[in-house]
């Protein structure tokens, strides 16, 4: 379980090879026009410093699902090329249209009329709710087992709903919405016709979301339930709309003409409200526009990845066998150690708490006296999460107080001072049935990671790019005071 993890090693040789090719990669020179704060570019995307450090602790984390943990600290430029790597293969997704599948529009769409609709409310409606400290007292009065926040929160929520649904009814009249009764019908059959009758076989009594993509014809997504000024709504919308509830509380009455309308009567909220926040302009947002570029992004950098390894065959069962007797250690059950601790909030105060303890002061004591948890509770740790600091743990004996020594503190990395209590070697296990499923994971994980690792150092060699080399030099989120 020491070893370092393959899946790092893989992946820093076939970036480096991506890092030599010169004609593609260029050296940036120290003297740039760019902020001092982008470490590189590629394309219209650039890498920021802080971005860089918040990956390389990302990486540096231990996978709690992954049997293999990186006992050897990263390497930066390693990293770097690792996030250029993504940023093409974002790059070559939009370039073959990947933009245009119907899950990751629909995705990006309703993540930005929420955003919308939020902004909306927050201008028009929350902004104009005020709660006094007497109301927050009176409300107190009448209920003794509420606090003041409780209190103030239920207040403003009493004070919204009318405001909202006042609100609501004035942009419906400006906007004119009108019902097309007319194609009711055709909605309750097209529902009827999927939910009892679907193409394909499913044990759920629901109606699945990949029903309504794959089972309806474009004509019948098209069937207009509602207009309004500027839109309108479809039967594609209404199922929407039903799809986002969970199956015990989607309504029983959509067999019906009733139904239907009070569904579309939810639908149709959400679009009159973007309508009217993008007549305010709050589409031209910034930070929305920005929110909205990065989640499209994880998108098609998760969908690239799928089609990139959904050809991968699973191994068979000699395959596992034998890839088990290869990597017993991997699979082992792992040492673990029962200890105690004390955060620290930096080097010097790790240190004044070792030397009191060298003194003989009680480790408790201390503990309520320098430690940023003083509650924290002796427990049992092993390598999967200490991860490049385990080694660190492992060479201490039971008794034993040792430190300053770096962790995961949170999500930061911290000094602490470590009393080793238990110590408990690992234990190697035959192979059986019952780990077929981990080491199973383990191979289709560097399956994965080679067919990508392959993917992106192609990509770097396609699409140019520029390191601020001098920039990173001294990166290290290690390196804590």
């Amino acid at each position: 379980m020491s070893n370092p993890s393959r899946k790092l090693v893989l992946l820093s040789a076939c970036l480096s090879v991506a890092f030599c090719n010169c004609h593609k990669y260029e050296q940036a020179s120290e003297v740039s026009a760019e902020p001092a704060n982008i470490v590189a570019k590629i394309d219209d995307y650039i890498i920021t410093k802080h971005e860089l450090e918040q990956r390389l602790m990302q990486e540096l984390r231990p996978d709690p699902y992954e049997q293999a943990n990186q006992t050897e600290p990263v390497d930066t430029e390693t990293v770097l090329l690792k996030i250029m790597a993504e940023r093409a293969m974002i790059i070559e997704a939009r370039k073959n249209g990947l933009v245009e599948d119907e899950m990751i529009k629909n995705s990006i769409r309703r993540f930005r009329e929420r955003r919308l609709v939020s902004m909306l409310l927050q201008k028009q409606v929350q902004s104009k709710v005020v709660v006094t400290e007497s109301e927050i007292k009176q409300k107190l009065k009448d209920d003794p087992t509420l606090d003041q926040t409780r209190a103030r929160v239920l207040l403003e929520q009493e004070k919204t709903l009318p405001l909202l649904e006042e609100y609501y009814s004035q942009l419906l009249e400006k906007f004119n919405l009108q019902k097309v009764k007319a194609n009711f019908s055709d909605a309750t059959s097209i529902h009827q016709r999927l939910l009892l009758r679907p193409k394909q076989p499913r044990s759920q009594s629901w109606i699945l979301t990949s029903q309504v993509r794959n089972e309806l014809t474009q004509e019948e997504k098209n069937i207009v339930l509602a207009t309004y000024e500027g839109g309108e709504i479809s039967l594609k919308d209404w199922f929407d709309t039903l799809m986002e509830m969970a199956p015990p509380r989607r309504p029983r009455d959509l067999g019906t003409p009733a139904g239907v309308e009070r569904l579309l009567d939810i639908t149709v909220r959400m679009p009159i409200m973007v309508a009217e926040s993008k007549l305010m302009g709050l589409d031209k947002d910034e930070d929305l526009i920005s929110k909205v570029r990065e989640l499209e992004d994880r998108r098609l950098l998760a969908k690239v990845q799928q089609e990139k390894t959904n050809n991968i065959k699973d191994p068979t069962e000699e395959q596992i066998v034998a890839y088990f007797n290869k990597h017993k250690e991997v699979f082992a059950k792992p040492e673990s150690l029962e200890i105690d601790q004390i955060w620290c909030k930096e080097y010097q105060a790790a240190k004044k708490a070792k030397d009191e303890l060298n003194a003989g002061k009680d480790f408790e004591s201390v503990k309520q006296s320098y430690s940023l948890d003083t509650k924290a509770e002796p427990f049992n740790t092993y390598p999967g999460g200490e991860g490049i600091f385990w080694n660190d743990l492992w060479h201490g004996e039971p008794n034993d107080i040792i430190g300053p020594i770096k962790g995961f503190y949170q999500n930061e990395i911290k000094w602490r001072i470590v009393k080793i209590l238990q110590k408990k070697p690992s234990k190697p296990i035959e192979y059986s049935s019952d780990i077929n499923s981990n080491v199973k994971r383990n191979m289709m994980s560097e399956k994965r990671e080679k067919v990508l690792a392959k993917y992106r150092t192609e990509l770097l060699e396609k699409y140019p790019y520029k390191i601020y080399t001098a920039r990173i030099k001294n990166i290290d989120p290690l390196n804590i005071p």
